[in-house]
Order: structure tokens, then C-alpha cells, then sequence
């Protein structure tokens, strides 16, 4: 890999420190700011699904700072320990988005359809993209050329398309969230706009991730395409 690769790959690891940073100290803001009516994460999470009909799925208790997550195939919201049992601005803005997600799932969001399709394509273009880098590292790729760059392209093309059709499926969310807080009478106010500004930082690590993908993706097809112009 040239010094392209390495002043990307430099740039937006920096970017995406700098906005997981900024998330984490904004839930650590929050977190300290106790909501209103005094419910937990997981009550909220559990107030949500049953306002949408939705009694097919489990609010369980995860592990891991900032690890919630909504699993399709299990129908589980997993919440972080700080979120499951959290009382705070930040717990119930997370609940909240998680649900989000199921109830994408139960109204079958197209765009978390396509998603859910696309993981298994990403993580097998992940897998490949690690024996290419090896391979380059010690200068194996340099034997197999133009096939290479053409692997590189189409990997890095299917994580750049996943990395964008994350954005909207997790925007989507974070509206229903917000919408679900203030129609239900949950977050009004100062809380209502505490819970937006929280959930708009943790989209912005989604935005730089995406963005990182796509630059990558755009180099790795500028260099294929010149390397057949040579």
C-alpha cells in the first residue's frame, strides 16, 4: 500500500476519534442529568415497544459501554448497563433509538432490510480485505497486479454501500425515537432537545465512518482505473 493509502487511512482514524470523543462526553453529560419521570432505560425501551404493538420483543441487559443494539434475528433490544438501568437524559435517548430499530424490524423498513442482506456480504469482504493487506504488507499482492486493485475496489465497494445505507436506517431511528419521546410525553423541552443533541453525535460516527468508506472506495477504483490506462 502506497502513501495514499496510509494519509487516508491516517485522516479519518483522527476523524473518528475526535467525533467518538465528542459522543462519549456528551453521554457522559447526560448521563448525569436524570429525566423527569424517573424511568430506567429499560422501562422506556419496554413503554416504546408497547406503544407500537410490538410484544415479540425482549429488553435485555448487555454488556459494554455504549454497546446497545437492536439484534433482528433475535428480536432483542440488548441495553449497555448504564442504559438498562440508567434514569438519565442519555439512557432514555438510547432506549429509545434502539426501539427504533424494532419497530423499523416490525414495519419492515426497506432500507434495514437491506442492510440486514448486506452483512454478510461485508463481512465476507472484511475477511478478504485482511489477507490482502497482509499479502501487500509483505509484497505478495504485487505479484497478481491489476487483480488485486480489482479485489480491493469491490470489497471496499460493499463497505462503502453498507457504511451508506447505515445512515439512513440510523437517522430513521433516532427520529422515530424523538418523536415517540415528545408524542408520548416522555421528553419535552430541555430534556426533549438533550436526547436529540446526544443522538445526533452518535449518528456523526456513523457520518464518518461512511465517509471514510466511500474516500477508500474512491481510491482504490482511481487507482484500478489508472493502472489499466497504463
Amino acid at each position: 500500500m502506497d502513501i495514499g493509502y496510509w494519509v487516508i487511512m491516517g485522516i479519518f482514524t483522527v476523524i473518528g476519534m475526535v467525533v467518538s470523543g465528542r459522543l462519549k462526553s456528551k453521554f457522559a453529560h447526560y448521563s448525569k442529568i436524570g429525566v423527569r419521570n424517573g424511568k430506567s432505560g429499560q422501562q422506556v425501551a419496554e413503554d416504546m415497544l408497547r406503544y407500537y404493538g410490538i410484544n415479540d420483543v425482549s429488553v435485555v441487559m448487555g454488556q459494554g459501554f455504549l454497546s446497545d443494539h437492536y439484534n433482528p434475528s433475535t428480536k432483542t433490544v440488548a441495553l449497555s448497563p448504564d442504559v438498562f438501568g440508567g434514569r438519565s437524559i442519555a439512557a432514555a435517548a438510547v432506549a429509545a433509538h434502539e426501539c427504533g430499530h424494532a419497530v423499523q424490524h416490525a414495519k419492515a423498513y426497506s432500507m434495514l432490510q437491506l442492510r440486514s442482506k448486506l452483512v454478510p456480504v461485508v463481512q465476507f469482504s472484511s475477511n478478504i480485505q485482511q489477507f490482502l493487506f497482509m499479502g501487500a504488507m509483505f509484497g505478495i499482492g504485487s505479484a497478481f497486479g491489476g487483480t488485486l486493485m480489482m479485489i480491493l475496489v469491490f470489497t471496499f465497494g460493499a463497505t462503502a454501500l453498507f457504511s451508506l445505507v447505515t445512515l439512513p436506517v440510523e437517522f430513521d431511528a433516532s427520529n422515530r425515537a424523538l418523536a415517540w419521546l415528545d408524542e408520548s410525553g416522555y421528553m419535552q423541552g430541555d430534556e426533549h432537545d438533550g436526547a436529540k443533541d446526544a443522538l445526533w453525535w452518535a449518528a456523526m460516527t456513523y457520518v464518518s465512518a461512511a465517509l471514510g468508506a466511500l474516500v477508500m472506495f474512491l481510491y482504490f477504483l482511481l487507482r484500478f482505473m489508472g493502472s489499466n490506462n497504463d
